[in-house]
Order: C-alpha cells, then structure tokens, then sequence
C-alpha cells in the first residue's frame, strides 16, 4: 500500500492557509512522524489524510487511485485512525468498543456476527489487553485506551494507521509502550502516520520525518539527517543541540 499527498492546500472559510502545496508519500512499513508548533496545523493535516476535511487543493492516492474518487467505506477499510482523545457517551466494553472498527463490513442495517466479534478478539489479542476486553472503555487508564483505540484500527484490517499525538496525557512509560507498538506495528507492514511535539519519537521511530512549520509549508526527510541542532531550534524557538547517545542508541535532544 502506498499512500501520496500531492500538492495538499488547506485553510479554513479562506481567511487563513494552514498548509500550502504540501507533498509526501509513504509505503508499507514505512513511519511517518509529523513535528510542528501548537496550532502550525498538524491535526488538521492528519484529518485530510483520514478524508474527514476535504483539501482545497492537491489530491491525496492510496495505489495511485484518487481518494477522492473513492467510496468513504472503501477508504475506511485502508485507513485506520486514531484520535488524540475519544470519551464515548456510553460505557462501551472493549470487546463492543474494538468491534466498531468492523463498520466498513457490515451493512447498515446488519449488526456485527461471528467472524467479526473474532476479529474484534483477535485484534484486541493483538495489543495484549485481553484482560481489558470486558472492561467498560470510560474506566480505563489513557495509555489503555490508546491500546484500545490501536486495537479498533487492527479490527478495521487497514494498510494505514493514523495516530494524532497517540502519546498527549500520557505518564512517560505509557508514552514510551504506545511509541513502540507503533515501531512493532510498521515492522507487521502497516504504514504508520503520526504527529507528536516530542522529536525523540522521530529518533526512536526512525523512518520518516515531516516538519510543518508556521508558514504552512512542509519539509519531509530522513529523521536521522533532517533533525540537526539548527532546524529544532528554529522550529521550537530553543536553544536544541543533538548527539548521539551510545547508551539510547540514537540520538537525543538537548535544550541548552
């Protein structure tokens, strides 16, 4: 699966452009970590993506196919998403609350059967939260239902997971596990698109990094090479060195 936004241009009554000719693509495995400012536009650019906001410009392919040419069901049964923070009226269990993700499948006036309550089960398995699985989705932990709401992507047996800052009101260890399901998750083939104010989740993901900076344009590289000291510092507003740290393996970020 490869998915390419081409040329992507966003803004909203017109007033003011969030993002202008943004370009990226992504393939199967592949992370993708987007870094910007409060309010540069990163959720806004994820919602695009998820085809919930509609571009003013540019087009997004997923196999070279317009996603706009597409069915919203077909769409949905390629691309998983995964919101910052999602509190249900209603007490759902996991089990009720993962099968969800089953809606591309099942006809609208159908309920869910069999092979989709194993589905449900085997994703939930998946995450390693069957001890959750009976638990109302309200009464769990955050980082739970993040584990949670992954294991609803899984269920929608996409190619494409969409996270939108899957770490936010996390404690450090909770961050820490949901950021290597995500590395876990794209080892298994599955693209991985996510924003985060933290640039050591680029370090540890590796892949991928896009920067969308507060002119609304996006600059896309290799994490490794494209976050020096210059760019984060820039971008942050900090005074930010990086070095490599032989004990993390990786680099690391420093605010002098």
């Amino acid at each position: 699966m490869i998915l390419e936004a081409k040329n992507l241009s966003f803004s909203y009554q017109k007033s003011r452009t969030i993002f202008n000719n943004v370009s990226f693509r992504i393939d199967a495995g592949e992370i993708l970590t987007i870094l910007g400012t409060n309010g540069a536009g990163k959720s806004t650019l994820l919602n695009c993506i998820a085809n919930m906001y509609k571009p003013d410009s540019g087009e997004i392919l997923l196999n070279g196919k317009r996603m706009s040419d597409m069915d919203i069901s077909d769409v949905a049964k390629l691309i998983g998403y995964v919101p910052q923070l999602n509190s249900p009226a209603y007490g759902y269990s996991v089990l009720e609350y993962v099968v969800m993700g089953r809606t591309p499948y099942i006809g609208a006036f159908s309920t869910p059967g069999a092979e989709d309550y194993q589905i449900a089960n085997e994703s939930i398995e998946k995450m390693d939260i069957m001890h959750l699985r009976d638990k109302p989705y309200t009464q769990i932990s955050g980082g739970e239902q993040q584990q949670v709401q992954i294991a609803r992507s899984l269920a929608q047996q996409t190619k494409i997971i969409l996270l939108d800052e899957p770490t936010a009101h996390l404690d450090y260890g909770n961050q820490f596990r949901v950021v290597e399901m995500i590395r876990n998750l794209a080892k298994e083939g599955y693209s991985m698109i996510m924003t985060t104010h933290n640039p050591e989740h680029a370090f540890i993901l590796t892949g991928k990094v896009a920067i969308l900076n507060r002119d609304g344009m996006l600059c896309v590289g290799c994490a490794e090479d494209t976050l020096d000291a210059g760019t984060l510092s820039e971008l942050y507003a900090l005074s930010i060195k990086t070095k490599y740290d032989a004990d993390a393996k990786r680099k690391i970020c420093i605010v002098c």
